[in-house]
């Protein structure tokens, strides 16, 4: 795991390489990579690369970058779980390598197939590779998106970084608000790709590549889609008994966790009471884990209650036969660590602290490496959004086709939810956009409403903003084309935005922000092809055949406990301190005044 830059001056106007920006970009990333760095500058000065080195595979010398093979140069952010595989079929074809590393297989890969070795790739990855012989830059973002790659290209100089943050520190990118960035992290709790808060910057698209030569970057062409391989899956028809689907589930979800155990450091694992990372840990012993150390946080405020984790977290640990530590984390230790939190946010956020604490956690039992369980639920419909968007579809679909009916119940909803705290404001909008998936969607994953942006924005940047985002538009490219049924639709929906843009994006800049690798077996392309057809199908959700599929089966407590979610105590510590507001609401409020008031001021 790495922080990688890069710069190309493509145009013939543009200013040589300055070697300064290089480093201070670099830098501003050290936390990713604190166990080496290094740059390269092209001969004539036209092209630089910069990284800093978490070491996970192949700790020596050998495997540091940026690496050079010939005319090919490469930074590389992320681990190839199947490097082996791939390293053992070029040198039957008469490759010879001088490291271990995953990244020498990139390079030789690249160099023999191009493009087309990124759907032989098992893991996550952001690549930036110099192809000196075409004289183009090739850039690439793994299937889901785990590992982050930004650009800024100003006309004449491309310049890309695994954070938006590192591009603004090189002083060279415009810094300018985006509107949309702001309109996106009200409408959605974070700002959803390719926006971020600067109109200069743009994300890769997940499961995309783009090239850049002579005129810049190119438009970024998608080699994986979500909603594609989950439509091919129904298109399959299979028809499975229960016990077909367990043996799925049970040989898939191992083959994965055993992939994402490859590792020349150890590997620890986040371990809460949920059916999600309890059935990564059990996998990851029945895979042969011999030596994995799991963390589990602790809140004083939740002792005794639904969502006090640590009694069951330790439970489970001790049946599996794994060291397990606790953390407990006050309200006090909470205020102590916001700056340095509210620093390593790259962008904005509601959500992410759990994953920085818990990360921290395992950081301080001097891991570099751990698993976790996220993705289990947009995998096997944990969600109520699973049971709730098909149920609303038959009756609001028919009734957003009613004219002016969706306008009025939102006015007459709108004016109700002003006098009761038990009217959802929401409710009004579910006439107005429940005619698809991604209208319904969109009001049940939805922070803010629309018609409320102007309050907190100001009407000239919610105007702008809504504009510019198109969200509803943004959301049904997820499902196109059409998944084909409804738990599939829900799970390209959740799996294409709240896991990429929340639950990836957080957990990259939390954990990196402690130099910890987090990686996440139930979150990849090779799972979803072979799960597919065994889920898609079904009418009802699916963490049961989670749960069941390790070997001996999850306790009973784990597997019929009621879904709480891992979370902190954030409304009874504002209590304590006072705050009248409490929740996301206030929070998207604060992480709105700590981290956009400076780019407002550009705007």
């Amino acid at each position: 795991m790495c922080g990688i830059n890069g710069i190309f001056a493509y145009g013939p106007e543009a200013p040589e390489i300055d070697r300064d920006e290089l480093i201070t970009t670099r830098e501003s990333m050290r936390s990713r990579g604190p166990d080496a760095a290094d740059v390269w500058i092209s001969t004539d000065r036209r092209v630089g690369f910069g990284h800093r080195r978490l070491s996970i595979i192949d700790l020596s010398p050998a495997g540091a970058q940026p690496m050079r093979r010939g005319e090919l140069v490469i930074i590389f952010n992320g681990e190839i779980y199947n490097y082996r595989e791939l390293r053992a079929d070029l040198e039957s074809r008469g490759r010879t390598f001088t490291s271990h590393s995953d990244t020498e297989v990139l390079l030789a890969l690249y160099e023999e197939q191009g493009e087309t070795m990124l759907e032989r790739l098992r893991g996550m990855f952001a690549i930036a590779l110099w192809d000196g012989a075409r004289r183009r830059m090739f850039l690439a973002r793994d299937p889901y998106g785990i590992k982050p790659l930004y650009f800024a290209d100003d006309g004449s100089t491309l310049r890309v970084a695994s954070q938006v943050r590192a591009l603004i520190a090189g002083g060279r990118v415009d810094r300018r608000f985006d509107p949309a960035g702001a309109a996106g992290f009200f409408l959605r709790g974070t700002i959803p790709e390719p926006f971020t808060m600067y109109r200069a910057v743009r994300a890769l698209p997940a499961g995309s590549f783009a090239f850049a030569g002579a005129h810049g970057v190119g438009e970024p062409r998608q080699y994986f889609s979500i909603a594609s391989t989950l439509r091919d899956a129904v298109d399959s028809d299979g028809h499975f008994s229960d016990s077909q689907r367990l043996e799925a589930v049970h040989d898939a979800v191992l083959e994965s966790v055993r992939y994402h155990m490859v590792s020349d450091v150890p590997v620890g694992a986040f371990l809460s009471a949920g059916i999600d990372s309890t059935s990564v840990v059990a996998l990851a012993r029945e895979s042969g884990a011999a030596d994995l150390q799991t963390m589990t946080l602790r809140f004083e405020e939740y002792r005794g209650r639904d969502n006090d984790e640590a009694p069951l977290a330790a439970a489970v640990a001790q049946q599996y036969g794994v060291p397990h530590t606790i953390r407990d984390l006050t309200l006090s230790e909470f205020k102590a660590e916001l700056p340095r939190l509210f620093t390593a946010m790259d962008q904005p956020s509601v959500d992410g602290l759990n994953s920085y604490f818990i990360s921290k956690a395992a950081a301080d039992l001097g891991l570099k490496v751990a698993l976790s369980g996220t993705g289990g639920d947009e995998l096997f419909g944990g969600y109520t959004s699973f049971r709730d968007i098909p149920r609303w579809m038959p009756v609001t679909s028919v009734l957003a086709r009613i004219p002016g009916l969706g306008g009025g119940v939102y006015r007459i909803n709108s004016a109700l939810a002003k006098r009761s705290r038990h009217v959802s404001p929401k409710m009004g909008e579910i006439v107005r956009y429940g005619s698809s998936y991604a209208g319904a969607y969109l009001v049940k994953r939805g922070r803010f409403l629309a018609s409320e942006l102007p309050d907190v924005l100001g009407p000239d940047v919610a105007r702008e903003g809504l504009q510019r985002l198109d969200l509803l538009e943004l959301i049904e490219r997820t499902v196109t084309p059409d998944p084909g049924t409804p738990y599939a639709r829900v799970a390209a929906l959740e799996s294409s935005l709240y896991l990429r843009n929340q639950l990836l994006r957080d957990m990259d800049w939390a954990s990196m922000a402690h130099s910890l690798e987090v990686r996440v077996p139930l979150v990849d392309a090779h799972l979803l092809r072979r799960l597919a057809p065994y889920l898609v199908t079904r009418r009802e959700r699916g963490k049961q055949l989670l749960a069941a599929a390790p070997r001996p089966p999850l306790p009973e407590a784990v597997r019929h406990r009621r879904k709480t979610g891992f979370t902190l105590p954030i409304k009874e510590w504002l209590q304590q301190e006072g705050a009248v507001e409490h929740g996301k609401r206030s929070w998207a409020r604060k992480v709105y005044q700590a981290m956009f008031s400076d780019a407002m001021g550009r705007w």
